[in-house]
């Protein structure tokens, strides 16, 4: 298959190394506030654009409770985090187009799929998927090692026991310490990946570790963003996930700005000079 590349870049050629800035709890909400403004400059096609994954997320939920599967609702809900990076490509490219000034129509969060780096993005993709569904697996082994193989009579009944029994307490506390490990392998190794990836065709294997430097070189503000990002995902999952409409579509673009705070630009190519050919 022509230029289907995962690891390096698609013209096959050496790529240097993204470099990182040095960024301050400020940036990260100088960043939020654009993603603010990227997402008020059309509200209505973003909210539309979004709507899908709190139908989704619904969905999901209703599937849990008919299918014995109530204590899978939280680790779902928390479990956006893991795929939202990827979730957003089209808010990225949305913003990367108001940047340049733009048409900025909802159509065009779509033409994500015409990116060159389009294989690399889609391995990161399998990637954090992989890691969404060992999540599941994960808060349901700790379930039952707690619970036993029974599932939960009820909704209510089953937060009563989380909430005033000691192996409710604990896996409260055993399961969110998990699920932020797993946040912080999502975050490391994609705070910054896929929009580098929209930005520059350097290979999901430079975007991953330009992600890992990045969280090195300011662990405070990222860790900030990542708090930001789990705050938000549970106040928009209370309101049956609908608050999910608003909050993705400020995260994603958010995102992109974070992202140009993160990332020195690409260097402008070199010209080529031309032989001149003697006279004859």
């Amino acid at each position: 298959m022509a230029n289907f590349h995962v690891y390096a870049a698609g013209t096959g050629s050496n790529v240097e190394q993204p470099a990182i800035r040095r960024i301050g709890v400020s940036d990260v909400f100088d960043a939020l506030r654009l993603g603010f403004e990227d997402f008020w400059d059309k509200p209505s096609h973003y909210v539309f654009l979004c709507l899908i994954y709190p139908v989704v997320g619904v969905f999901l939920i209703t599937w849990t409770s008919g299918g014995n599967a109530l204590q899978l609702i939280y680790p779902l809900v928390t479990g956006f985090a893991l795929l939202g990076p990827f979730a957003a490509l089209g808010l990225y490219e949305i913003s990367r187009r108001r940047e340049q000034h733009l048409d900025t129509s909802w159509k065009h969060a779509f033409e994500v799929r015409q990116s060159p780096a389009m294989p690399a993005i889609a391995v990161l993709g399998i990637m954090l998927m992989a890691l969404f569904v060992a999540w599941l697996f994960t808060a349901q082994a700790l379930f039952a090692w707690l619970y036993g193989d029974t599932a939960p009579a009820s909704y209510t009944a089953f937060i009563n026991d989380v909430l005033t029994t000691q192996r409710g307490w604990t896996l409260m506390v055993v399961g969110n310490l998990v699920g932020l490990l797993f946040a912080l392998v999502a975050l490391s190794t994609t705070v910054v990946a896929f929009p580098l990836l929209l930005d520059r065709d350097i290979g999901a294997y430079a975007a991953v570790e330009t992600s890992a430097r990045a969280i090195m070189a300011n662990p405070v503000p990222m860790l900030l963003w990542g708090l930001i990002v789990a705050a938000g995902l549970v106040l928009g999952s209370i309101p049956l996930l609908v608050g999910l409409a608003i909050v993705l579509p400020v995260l994603g673009h958010s995102t992109w700005h974070l992202y140009r705070k993160l990332i020195e630009p690409a260097p402008a190519p070199m010209p080529v000079k031309k032989s001149r050919k003697r006279a004859a």
